[in-house]
């Protein structure tokens, strides 16, 4: 969420400042305008790369323009903490919808829906994200896909990069061989990058899970889980992202990954295309151990 933009007169009283030997130096007006825009625009990257160079254009005017800059940011900052702080659990929330189909008719007629739901909030020391996926498919007139999947997971801020996780998830997929799944797990998690171009975020913890089989067996047993997820922002809107999951246990491991590129059509809309990868290492009799799934679809960002 963008915050307010600072009033002119800020930057106006912070443009002259007072050295330690009492000298007042003020900003070039060239570079005092670079400075605006770049505040102006709510970009810090932009505002750092500009800083940068034009304190060695204007070597005397160095402090001057360091404290325009980080006076913003503090401000910057400030804002937003007193922001999420004053909201309530339901206020913050961003995230993204997609929805993908298809429909044949003829020789084999068939159709398809895929649709997914993800919501995160980011406050202060609590991060919550939830999914929502389903995908259903039918060819002459027999089902032939059926996965619902929905997860919470909380996450516990210990600093910038660092955190405590919770995970709570169900499935179901009878055509993997399983009518129900449940897997809880806690852990800790690390943000190997964090940039305004690209993430990369590590878990790792113990896990516990329950499965229900379409042959009428039942089992559970701990187990180590671990994911991965890395998003890229590339040129022209175009984003491309990476998730895996992995639960290593005594019956049966599952590795899950979605790879995926989004291009922005315009504003909050962009097209999306997905390949899924899930691996049984032990499925039922008569079932395979790998199922992939190519998505197709509209997305739209809140």
């Amino acid at each position: 969420m963008r915050l307010p933009l600072l009033p002119p007169l800020f930057l106006a009283c912070t443009a002259p400042l007072l050295l330690a030997n009492g000298v007042q130096t003020a900003i070039p007006p060239d570079i005092k305008a670079m400075l605006d825009a770049a505040i102006a625009s709510g970009n810090e990257t932009e505002l750092t790369t500009i800083v940068k160079y034009a304190t060695t254009a204007a070597p005397d005017s160095a402090d001057a323009i360091r404290k325009v800059a980080t006076d913003w940011k503090n401000s910057r900052t400030q804002a937003h903490h007193d922001q999420v702080q004053q909201a309530g659990f339901l206020d913050l929330w961003s995230g993204k919808a997609q929805l993908g189909g298809y429909a044949s008719t003829g020789n084999s007629p068939s159709q398809g829906l895929s649709a997914s739901l993800d919501l995160m909030r980011e406050g202060l020391d609590w991060r919550h994200k939830i999914k929502l996926q389903a995908d259903y498919q039918r060819s002459l007139g027999v089902t032939t896909r059926e996965h619902f999947l929905g997860a919470y997971e909380p996450n516990l801020k210990l600093n910038d990069r660092s955190y405590v996780y919770g995970s709570a998830q169900y499935e179901s997929d009878r055509f993997l061989g399983y009518t129900a799944r449940y897997s809880t797990s806690v852990g800790a998690g690390y943000s190997v990058v964090k940039t305004s171009r690209a993430k990369l975020d590590l878990e790792l913890g113990p896990a516990f899970r329950a499965t229900h089989f379409t042959d009428s067996n039942d089992e559970s047993s701990i187990a180590a889980r671990g994911s991965v997820d890395f998003s890229l922002q590339l040129p022209h809107g175009v984003q491309l992202t990476q998730n895996a999951n992995a639960y290593f246990e005594r019956y049966n491991s599952t590795v899950t990954g979605t790879t995926a590129i989004n291009a922005k059509v315009f504003g909050p809309l962009a097209a999306q295309l997905s390949y899924n990868v899930q691996y049984e290492s032990q499925p039922p009799a008569g079932r395979v151990s790998t199922d992939t799934i190519t998505r197709a679809g509209l997305s739209y960002t809140f």
